[in-house]
């Protein structure tokens, strides 16, 4: 079991309410995926399991799932499943357990979870690395929703070597929280850090880290368990550590708003995705092949989260 505090455990109903309120999927199984059950130390008592499809490449997609999800079926009504064994991409799926959380959530807001090599933290570096040893992965991309993208974003502070590019979803910023009651405020009103300072705690962490890894985020504006203001300044800190010095550019479409930072050889290094009235979940499209299905915390959307972030990966 992960080291996760009698409060965390034992939450008030109010907290249950809220922060414990990343509730996705129902809990179902994919026969396609094959248990990793040989990757090392895993002090945060995680399970994990993977897709490798006939051909795989060197690419290798890791999705962390949301509060009372199975990740293997966010992977499948994702469209993220689909996409595996159509681009030729491994996919490991990282899983959290009831024994660690009342509702199955990564610990995002513990620090005993989400600090250097402790915690869910070290189990799933552990994951990659062995995913990438079995698969014969040279690429490394990290998806993670709700508050598996809260801890995505820990990842990314604590491993920027390890991860080629991420996308978040539906989360928040790293460091935001360290405890239930600064969880909630995050949650309800966004960081009290302004973008500048989120930047200046994560060179703390990481003081002598140059390069980091490209990253999507994607939020809908009527989120109203995560305040889409996480989603904004995610991308500032992110756009800040990266030292992209130029303004922004913004262009809207199908109620479709997109923002990118673009690096000094002009690609696009940093993208924020916000779509109109979406609440909160991943945006799917089932009109579209490897677009999703439509499913609760799974949102109909003129465009398919899965999909575009596979095209920003260039995978």
């Amino acid at each position: 079991m992960g080291a996760i505090s009698n409060q965390i455990k034992c939450s008030s109903s109010a907290v249950k309410g809220l922060i414990l309120s990343l509730s996705l999927l129902p809990a179902t199984a994919s026969a396609a995926f094959i248990p990793l059950t040989d990757f090392g130390a895993n002090p945060g008592s995680l399970t994990a399991s993977y897709l490798e499809p006939k051909e795989a490449n060197e690419n290798l997609v890791v999705l962390l799932h949301g509060c009372e999800q199975n990740g293997e079926t966010l992977a499948e009504q994702s469209g993220l499943a689909s996409l595996a064994k159509s681009h030729q991409f491994s996919l490991l799926i990282p899983q959290q357990s009831y024994d660690n959380n009342i509702k199955k959530c990564f610990n995002w807001f513990s620090p005993q979870d989400t600090n250097l090599d402790s915690g869910e933290m070290l189990s799933i570096k552990n994951m990659i690395l062995a995913a990438k040893k079995e698969l014969d992965a040279s690429q490394v991309y990290l998806l993670g929703l709700s508050a598996g993208g809260a801890m995505s974003s820990a990842i990314l502070v604590n491993y920027p070597e390890l991860v080629d590019a991420g996308a978040i979803v539906a989360g928040l910023p790293f460091p935001c929280a360290n405890n239930l009651t600064t969880a909630i405020s995050c949650m309800r009103k966004g960081p009290l850090q302004p973008a500048s300072e989120l930047v200046s705690q994560v060179r703390k962490v990481q003081p002598t880290q140059q390069s980091w890894p490209r990253l999507t985020v994607w939020t809908g504006d009527s989120d109203s368990v995560v305040n889409p203001i996480n989603a904004e300044r995610l991308a500032y800190q992110w756009a800040g550590l990266k030292q992209l010095q130029d303004q922004p550019t913004s262009s809207q479409a199908k109620g479709v708003q997109t923002t990118q930072w673009r690096d000094s050889n002009n690609e696009v290094a940093v993208e924020l995705i916000t779509i109109t009235g979406l609440e909160h979940g991943i945006a799917v499209n089932p009109a579209v092949s490897h677009g999703g299905t439509s499913a609760p915390f799974l949102l109909t959307s003129p465009v398919s989260s899965a999909i575009e972030i596979v095209k920003f990966w260039n995978i």
